[in-house]
Formats: structure tokens, sequence, C-alpha cells
């Protein structure tokens, strides 16, 4: 339901046709509910074919116990489901939506889908995320400037459990802010009893308002959590990996 994975389904349906396409969704609670609602009405409006599965990562216990190459076992798990339906579909190949910035990322994910045979055409061609965007605007599809939005597990700490508990507090602390009016990325990091909020640089200084700063406080006591930071450096994407050691773009 992303901006890659979202252009790629609308091109290959519009390319191949509809019969030799089908797009694959997971929901799980590590995927805001949302997202999924947003991604399953946009592939309806494009006449994308659409199969919605429910994922398990988070009962998997080597999922669960948060280590550093922790997307590995999601998908995992994902193309060991999504191999076999292919195949007893007709279909020859299973393609994700990697573009070629992704390459120079940390992404432990990317393992799992090179084992499983699973093709990146964005990648293949060298097409950047900008250039998805752009592409995105041309054909008028509304992901074209959705901010990029990792699973919620990214919100948690290697080394700290992910629970389906935590995953929810993120997920309605989240929305809740949204729902202030903050736009563009937005994390809540997931630290125990506080959340450390990060807002793009353009629009931190508007929201440290004292006013605005005591809404966001009650949002994110509201969503489970006991305190409340903003992040002065601001949004950075891959701040926990950072914090962790572990190269992130």
């Amino acid at each position: 339901g992303g901006v890659d994975s979202t252009y790629l389904a609308v091109v290959a349906r519009e390319v191949l046709g509809r019969d030799r396409v089908l797009a694959v969704l997971g929901r799980s609670v590590s995927v805001p509910s949302d997202q999924v609602r947003d991604a399953i009405a946009l592939l309806a409006e494009r006449d994308v074919p659409l199969t919605v599965v429910e994922t398990g990562e988070v009962a998997d216990p080597r999922y669960a116990a948060n280590p550093v190459n922790r997307c590995y076992f999601c998908k995992t798990g994902l193309w060991s489901v999504l191999g076999p339906m292919a195949q007893s579909s007709g279909f020859e190949v299973v393609i994700d939506g990697t573009n070629a910035d992704d390459l120079g990322e940390y992404r432990p994910g990317g393992a799992a889908g090179r084992e499983h045979g699973v093709e990146s055409p964005l990648a293949i061609v060298g097409l950047r995320k900008d250039e998805v965007r752009d592409l995105s605007r041309a054909r008028g599809l509304r992901t074209w400037s959705q901010p990029a939005s990792p699973c919620l597990a990214s919100r948690i700490p290697y080394g700290t459990a992910v629970t389906a508990t935590r995953l929810a507090e993120v997920e309605r602390a989240e929305a809740g802010l949204r729902a202030l009016g903050i736009d563009g990325n937005l994390r809540v990091r997931h630290h125990g009893d506080l959340a450390r909020i990060e807002l793009d640089a353009r629009i931190l200084d508007a929201w440290l308002d004292p006013d605005r700063m005591a809404r966001m406080a009650r949002v994110c006591q509201a969503a489970g959590f006991e305190r409340v930071t903003v992040d002065l450096a601001g949004f950075r994407s891959g701040s926990l990996n950072i914090l962790d050691g572990v190269v992130a773009a």
C-alpha cells in the first residue's frame, strides 16, 4: 500500500491486463489499519485484482524478539506464503516495490526476497524514490505525496519485544497526532512508558507552541504512554537504527 508498491501494481495492471496481475496486501497488527483501508480503496478504483492475506509475524518468536534483522523473518514468512500462492494461481513471478534507493539502505528483508526469487522491477530499471513519486503523480495516484511509512514495529527499539499492545499504542498515538493536523513525516518512537515524537523539521517550530505540545501530550497519554517528548532533531529515517549503531539511511 506504499508509494512504490501501489505504483508497481497499477502499472502492471495497465501493461499486462487484469487477468495477468494479482496484488497481494499483507494485513497484521504491525500495519496501520487506515493504511490497509486506503490501499484496498485505491486498488479497487484502478481495477487491480487484490487478495488480502493475514500475516502472523508477531506470533513468530524470532520476529517478536526484535533483533536487528527482524524484517528478515517477516518477509520470509510473507514470501513463503506468496510463492506457493503465485504458482497455484498460474503466475510466473512474484515482484515487490523495492526501488533503487532502497538498495543502499539497511534492509534485511531484501535478503529474504532474494532467497525466494522475488524480483524488484523498480530497482532493476534504476528508478529512485523521487522518480516513482513523479510517475505516480503523472498517473493521478494520490499516493505520490504519501510520506514513507514502514511497519509499526520500526518504532520499537531493537531488543525490545514487539507486542500487539505496543504496536497498538504507537498506532493510536500516530493516528491521534495526524488528527491534530500534523502532516508530512511523523513517527512515535516507543521507549516503554515514554513516547518520543519525531516531526519534519519544517513544522517543528510550529508544534513547539505550548498549547500544541499540551494537545500532543494528551493524545499520546490517551494512547497508553505516561511521558511524552518531542525530538528536537526532528524526523530522521531509521533513527532507531542510528541509536543502535546500525548503518541506516
